[in-house]
């Protein structure tokens, strides 16, 4: 008997913590969603496409996306910050960069 009380102490502790992890998840989404939503200024969604010839001749930003056709080589030579590497641990090959690769820079010269 002591053993099924244990067994459905458990259980009840076990879908509490549940109901409690999913509350929390629910409630950081929630706050999430409305800190996201402070009208970027771009159009519906805040977010600005940009292709073609645009893309070479955007200015340098301390965040950068990377192009395609672009190497660490010729963003570093666009925006003046020699040291891409050392700011960017998660770039483990600086022959491994592709299109969409979000890097930080200090930017010393604009385009």
């Amino acid at each position: 008997m002591a053993r099924r009380q244990l067994m459905g102490w458990v259980s009840a502790a076990a879908d509490t913590t549940s109901w409690c992890v999913a509350l929390s998840l629910v409630a950081m989404l929630m706050v999430v969603c409305t800190l996201g939503t402070g009208g970027g200024g771009a159009g519906e969604g805040g977010v600005v496409v940009v292709r073609g010839a645009a893309l070479s001749a955007r200015p340098c930003e301390e965040i950068y996306v990377v192009a395609e056709g672009e190497t660490l080589h010729s963003i570093s030579d666009k925006c003046g910050d020699p040291f891409i590497l050392e700011r960017n641990p998660h770039v483990h090959d600086p022959d491994d960069v592709f299109p969409g690769l979000v890097i930080q820079i200090a930017p010393s010269k604009p385009r």
